[in-house]
C-alpha cells in the first residue's frame, strides 16, 4: 500500500506498542516517518528498518514538541501527519491513595502532550494548507473506571481537544480525528492485567487485539475515506468501521 507516499508523518511515543506499529504502516504506505520518544536509544532500530527519522524528547514539555516538528521539517522539508500517541495507563491506584506527582504526571503526557503536539504542528500545517492530527484515545474517555481516574481524565480531555481543533482549523484544511483501539495486547495492558484492579484487568488475553490494526486504522484516517470522522472518533469495537479498515471481524 502507498496511499501516503510522499507524505511525512510524526510518531509520538514510537519505541514500542501501538507507536512502534504505526511506524511501521506508515512507513509501509510509502510515507517518511520521524520518531519521539523519550529514550532515543529505544527507537534506532526501528528507525533504521523504517528509513526513519530519531528525534529525543518528552511530550510533556512544549519545548521538546516544538524541537522535534522543527526537527522534521528541517530534515524531510514538512509535516503532513501527527500522531499523537505518547501516553501512560498510571498511576492505578483509587483518588485517596494516588499519588499527586503520578497523576499529575499522566495528564501532561496524556492531556498536555496532545496540547502541545498539536500546538507544535499547526502553525506548519496552517503554511502548508492543511494536515492531519490523529490522537489515540480510548473508551476510557466516555466511561470511568475503578482505579484509573488520571487515564480516563486525560483521555476525555485529549477527546475534547479533538473536538476542539477541528472546530478551530477544519475550516483551513486541518483534519483532526481521534482513535478509540478497544484494549490492544501492549505493555500497558500488561501492566493493567498485573494490577488487578476493574474489570479490564480480568479479561483474557485472547480478546485483546493487536498492535497492528490500530496502527492500520491510524493510516486508514490519513485518507478521504475516513473525512467523516473529522473532529469525532474512530472506534476498533465498532465492527462496521472495522470492515471499512480492513480489519478481521
Amino acid at each position: 500500500m502507498d496511499a501516503l507516499t510522499g507524505k511525512v508523518v510524526l510518531v509520538t511515543g514510537a519505541s514500542r506498542g501501538i507507536g512502534a506499529a504505526a511506524v511501521r504502516a506508515f512507513a509501509g504506505a510509502g510515507a517518511q516517518v520521524a520518531l519521539l520518544a523519550r529514550d532515543a536509544a529505544s527507537i534506532a532500530a526501528l528507525a533504521e528498518d523504517t528509513g526513519g527519522l530519531v528525534l529525543q524528547g518528552d511530550v510533556a514539555q512544549a519545548e521538546d514538541l516544538e524541537r522535534a516538528v522543527g526537527a522534521a521539517c528541517a530534515h524531510f522539508g514538512r509535516l503532513d501527519v501527527l500522531v499523537n500517541n505518547a501516553g501512560v495507563i498510571g498511576p492505578i491506584a483509587g483518588l485517596a491513595a494516588s499519588s499527586p506527582q503520578d497523576w499529575g504526571r499522566a495528564i501532561d503526557l496524556n492531556l498536555k502532550g496532545v496540547f502541545h503536539g498539536m500546538r507544535a504542528a499547526l502553525p506548519v500545517m496552517r503554511a502548508q494548507g492543511g494536515g492531519t492530527i490523529l490522537t489515540v484515545g480510548s473508551g476510557a474517555a466516555h466511561a470511568p473506571q475503578e482505579g484509573w481516574s488520571a487515564y480516563c481524565s486525560s483521555k476525555a480531555g485529549a477527546f475534547m481537544l479533538t473536538r476542539a481543533l477541528d472546530q478551530e482549523a477544519r475550516a483551513e484544511g486541518i483534519r483532526a480525528l481521534s482513535l478509540s483501539p478497544g484494549t490492544v495486547a501492549t505493555d500497558m495492558q500488561d501492566a493493567i492485567r498485573r494490577s488487578g484492579i476493574n474489570p479490564v484487568s480480568q479479561l483474557d488475553w485472547s480478546v485483546h487485539i493487536p498492535p497492528e490494526w490500530p496502527a492500520r486504522a491510524l493510516v486508514w484516517m490519513c485518507t478521504p475515506e475516513a473525512d467523516d470522522f473529522l473532529g469525532a472518533e474512530v472506534s476498533l469495537r465498532d465492527e462496521t468501521v472495522r470492515r471499512r479498515i480492513g480489519l478481521a471481524a
